[in-house]
């Protein structure tokens, strides 16, 4: 098993940068070279069409592209001194005009159990020494939690602030990974209690 790292992990991802305590370890998974090199070509399966004796590979309605499985990994996988592993997925709306957050959780969900499988083959096959410990590392924890933080753009309407927004979407995510962590949390910057990282805005300016 890989040893936790000794120093704080900084970890900057767009306009915000997530620091973790002496002790833990986190790594952008997305970035991993076996997720992204070899992991992600397990997504290339194309989607079969379900109409009736068609047999052939679905395409999108509106543009006609190639619908394929696609893959999907969680930003932050982190482990803390405590054997519990961490998926960490990051969203930042403060400069869009985004307004439907519905598909947030289903998004989480899907990122998750792909990570999960891409760790279980990582742990095998990778050729990264680094990136097989950390796979044995997070799948021999003793829990695993599953995180969503993301920043809303401001509201103007007192009927869906963001903190509602939020707790809709935890909601959701709960129903959606029960298995994995029933206890799954959706947070913010202004709203991370009980959490050992901090996380702070980085001026892109």
């Amino acid at each position: 098993m890989a040893k936790a790292a000794a120093h704080k992990i900084t970890i900057t991802e767009g306009a915000l940068r997530f620091e973790f305590p002496h002790g833990w370890d986190a790594s952008k998974f997305d970035e991993w070279s076996f997720y992204r090199g070899q992991f992600a070509r397990v997504g290339d399966a194309e989607i079969l069409c379900k109409a009736k004796n068609c047999g052939g590979v679905a395409h999108c309605a509106k543009c006609g592209t190639k619908r394929i499985a696609g893959t999907r990994g969680i930003d932050i996988l982190a482990v803390d001194p405590g054997s519990v592993c961490w998926h960490v997925e990051i969203k930042d709306y403060r400069t869009t005009r985004e307004t439907n957050f519905a598909f947030l959780a289903d998004m989480v969900a899907l990122k998750v159990r792909d990570t999960l499988s891409c760790l279980v083959v990582a742990r095998l096959n990778s050729n990264d020494d680094i990136e097989r410990h950390r796979s044995e590392q997070a799948l021999d924890c003793s829990s695993m939690r599953i995180i969503l933080h993301v920043e809303m753009p401001p509201t103007h309407t007192p009927l869906l602030t963001p903190k509602m927004q939020r707790a809709h979407a935890m909601q959701r995510l709960r129903q959606l990974v029960k298995a994995i962590d029933p206890r799954a949390r959706v947070v913010s910057m202004a709203d991370m209690p009980n959490l050992d990282w901090s996380v702070t805005s980085v001026d892109l300016s």
